[in-house]
């Protein structure tokens, strides 16, 4: 595949992209940046907000605005004033835990992991918005990622970055309830000794496309894996970059794959010899993706 950055400045660590079907273009979150982008393709228009803390993920409403989950709470962000209203304080204690990876389902309903910071104890958890309230719907893992559904809506995908495991469920649409967690994907841990040369990565962000196949961006593994419903690795794809972080899919055609790629906190080495880290990649696929699910605010 042939991966290309877009032509604006590196992130520091983007994350959450997603294809705007409406207003035609792409949107991320820069997590330690605490910034939300906007770039339009047709026009190479490229606008940046600064936000008060870090946004997990971002997630489109029905009218224009955005779902944005930060540190200190749930948001309404309006992208023509800038501003945010909180619809919820955040369920954790934020010198310690934040929101990270988050979309919504089918229905609307806002699903949002959260990142337990010490790393040192698996107390994050998984998160429904709905109806005005945050509801816990799953625990015990330490660096919530991965949400993604099948294209029938019967299966939720959530994966643990710190476990190296993926997880899938069973939804019920209708209800929003989730059941029958069992292991998805599994993935060997990271050398004791921090030798990345042999390393496949840990799964982060992740995208399904019309097929129902899982692309998953393998941290630090510099790869992008395809999987099949039953797990099975269908395509890896090298990539030029050692971090990346999440892919999504858009354009008018959905065959567009967009990755979000991180270089924050990156040996200086690396960084040279990967000048594209940080920057939003896109590449053409054969298989299209499944447009983006608006959120119910």
């Amino acid at each position: 595949m042939d991966f290309r950055p877009l032509p604006i400045v590196p992130s520091l660590l983007g994350e959450s992209p997603f294809w705007h079907p409406e207003q035609a273009c792409l949107y991320w979150c820069d997590i330690p940046g605490k910034a939300l982008h906007r770039f339009t393709p047709a026009t190479a228009q490229h606008r940046q907000w600064a936000l008060e803390t870090e946004p997990g993920c971002c997630a489109p409403l029905p009218d224009g605005d955005l779902l944005l989950a930060m540190r200190d709470g749930l948001f309404r962000f309006n992208p023509d004033s800038g501003q945010r209203q909180r619809l919820a304080a955040p369920p954790y204690k934020p010198a310690q835990e934040r929101f990270n990876d988050g979309r919504a389902d089918p229905q609307g309903r806002l699903w949002v992991s959260t990142i337990y910071e010490p790393r040192d104890a698996p107390q994050a958890a998984l998160y429904r918005w709905e109806r005005g309230r945050l509801h816990r719907m799953a625990g015990d893992i330490t660096v919530g990622n991965g949400l993604a559904f099948s294209p029938d809506g019967s299966t939720m995908y959530w994966s643990d970055t710190a476990a190296h495991c993926v997880y899938a469920f069973d939804f019920q649409l209708g209800e929003g309830v989730i059941s029958g967690r069992r292991v998805f994907a599994e993935f060997p841990p990271k050398p004791a000794d921090g030798d990345l040369s042999a390393y496949g990565g840990r799964p982060d962000g992740a995208a399904v496309d019309a097929e129902g196949a899982y692309w998953c961006a393998m941290f630090e593994g510099q790869r992008l894996l395809r999987l099949a419903p039953d797990g099975r690795v269908l395509q890896e794809v090298p990539l030029p970059v050692r971090c990346p972080t999440m892919p999504c899919f858009g354009g008018p055609d959905l065959r567009t794959l967009y990755l979000t790629t991180a270089r924050y906190r990156r040996p200086p080495a690396e960084l040279e010899a990967q000048p594209l880290a940080g920057c939003v990649l896109a590449a053409r696929v054969a298989v299209p993706g499944l447009p983006v699910n608006f959120a119910r605010g």
